[in-house]
């Protein structure tokens, strides 16, 4: 094993507790970015690409039919193929936190539409399930499952917020342990359906799982309940007959004290175990190999590398699998950077160097699952691992991403939705104006402090478009045109001529004199 550091890492503060990595056909995409997406990537999804050992991201996009995917950290993520011999994959993500530190229960599936040198482009679609819906969650694990022909994905363990009648103002934000219970999804028919075994008697977060055709063994993990990390050793078994499906739970001896492990595969029966916590305090630096044949699994102690002081000395470690035996690690950096949230990564090679000879000229790849397994997955801990990978194949064209060049968005942005009948999404948008790049053209409704508008949801034409921006007039935007016209000051009107009024006659003013006195006479006899 070797370890060897990465020299330099751009746009580190985007690389946060809690983010994934997607594998397809050799390349690492990063998703689940810190905050909402901004301008520069409105999809979130970058490719990570290392070159002469320094790390830089690319903007990825999706395609017009896709929906929305907010980022999401700490996720359950697992590959999934249709054909066990196929090469094709897609990804599943379920669950995770978003910016707003909501907790999502909605699934998504996630596949690679085209690749070239500049630009990457994926299509996401959104999974409606219906019966045992498992609850929003994070830090749990989902893994595919074959078994007679058939696959199904196996959701497991996992933290939520307190039920909302339970919650106070003190502990409005408290997390739980989700209940053990194991939920199958079949995405076929778009059903779940939940098994509560006996042998599952307390909620884990941030465990090890590993599945290999119709078996996933399920090791160590966090329980909030009880705050410890037993030693524990699952072993759940999928039968998918014709009817209705069994699942069987073995609890076998042998097992880890670890929480948020990272996992890779070295051989078709062999993965390496690094890193991790023992404790609430302490890190677990020893490695272990896990040899999963014959329907058992062994797990052995091996050599460890010869960790740098400051990885032993460090009070948290992070990590993820690279693919092909590698492993990501990273430290927080020290005080003395000028970014105040920079790490420090190495990369862990746990193969032999004649092995990694032999895969040199090959892209290192990484995810939270294992690329040749499929179903493998690994989440990390709150507030102290996140998912990392990189890989050696880069392209020429420098489009890499800076967020020193990015603006505030949270109000003017391009990817507001500037009416009631915008039409504009962040996801599908595409060039309406021989004028637009990359950004929809918008202009400024007058309206009150004035707002911006795009101009394709307010039916302009092109040629009314230049006109409107090359003249120094006022525009109002449909919802406010009439409202503008209806507050404007009336038109001046001509005074009218008044007719001169007719002077009363003499003798009927002599006559109202005359009765005045009559009347003055009788009030004083």
């Amino acid at each position: 094993m070797s370890l060897q550091m990465v020299s330099s890492v751009s746009n580190s503060s985007l690389l946060q507790p809690g983010f994934s990595l997607l594998n397809f056909d050799g390349h690492v995409y990063f998703f689940g970015q810190k905050g909402w997406p901004k301008r520069s990537c409105p999809t979130g999804v970058f490719l990570l690409d290392i070159k002469q050992n320094e790390l830089k991201m690319k903007p990825a996009v999706f395609s017009k039919d896709s929906c929305y995917l907010p980022p999401l950290r700490y996720p359950a993520i697992c590959t999934y193929r249709d054909n066990t011999e196929s090469d094709y994959h897609q990804y599943i993500i379920h669950g995770g936190k978003t910016p707003n530190n909501d907790l999502s229960d909605k699934i998504y599936i996630m596949s690679l539409v085209s690749k070239s040198s500049r630009k990457s482009m994926f299509k996401c679609i959104e999974k409606d399930l219906a019966g045992d819906v498992p609850e929003a969650r994070y830090g749990h694990t989902i893994n595919v499952v074959q078994s007679r022909g058939k696959s199904m994905s196996v959701i497991f363990g996992g933290r939520s917020y307190v039920p909302l009648e339970q919650r106070t103002t003190e502990k409005w934000n408290s997390v739980v342990d989700c209940l053990p219970s194991v939920f199958l999804v079949d995405f076929e028919f778009g059903c779940c359906t939940s098994y509560i075994l006996p042998e599952l008697q307390d909620g884990l977060s941030f465990h090890v799982s590993v599945a290999r055709n119709d078996t996933i063994y399920i090791l160590g993990g966090h329980s909030l309940q009880n705050n410890i990390r037993a030693p524990s050793l699952y072993k759940l078994k999928v039968d998918l007959p014709l009817g209705s499906p069994a699942v069987t739970c073995t609890i076998l001896p042998g097992g880890i004290s670890v929480s948020s492990a990272v996992v890779t595969q070295t051989s078709d029966t062999e993965f390496v175990l690094v890193g991790g916590y023992q404790s609430e305090n302490q890190k677990r630096l020893v490695c272990n190999t896990l040899i999963l044949e014959d329907n058992k699994i062994e797990i052995v102690e091996r050599e460890s590398p010869l960790w740098t002081p400051d990885i032993k000395h460090c009070r948290m470690w992070f990590g993820c699998d690279m693919g092909k035996g590698s492993i990501l690690l990273g430290i927080p950096g020290d005080n003395k950077q000028m970014i105040s949230d920079a790490n420090y990564f190495y990369i862990l090679r746990c193969r032999e160097a004649e092995e990694d000879e032999e895969e040199e000229l090959t892209a290192q790849t990484c995810s939270q699952t294992s690329t040749e397994d499929p179903g493998d997955s690994t989440p990390f801990e709150d507030s102290e691992e996140f998912c990392f990978s990189a890989e050696a194949n880069s392209f020429d064209v420098d489009d890499t991403y800076n967020e020193d060049d990015e603006e505030d968005e949270s109000e003017t942005g391009y990817w507001i939705t500037c009416s009631a009948h915008c039409n504009v999404d962040i996801n599908t948008w595409v060039p309406f104006y021989s004028t637009e790049l990359n950004k929809p053209a918008m202009i400024l409704c007058s309206s009150g402090d004035g707002h911006w508008v795009h101009a394709q949801c307010m039916d302009l034409s092109e040629t009314m478009l230049l006109r409107l921006s090359e003249a120094n007039i006022k525009y109002f935007c449909n919802e406010h045109i009439d409202l503008n016209k209806g507050l404007q000051t009336p038109k001046k009107v001509g005074q009218l001529k008044k007719q001169p009024m007719k002077p009363l006659r003499k003798k009927k003013a002599i006559k109202l004199t005359s009765v005045k006195k009559s009347f003055l006479r009788r009030l004083f006899e």
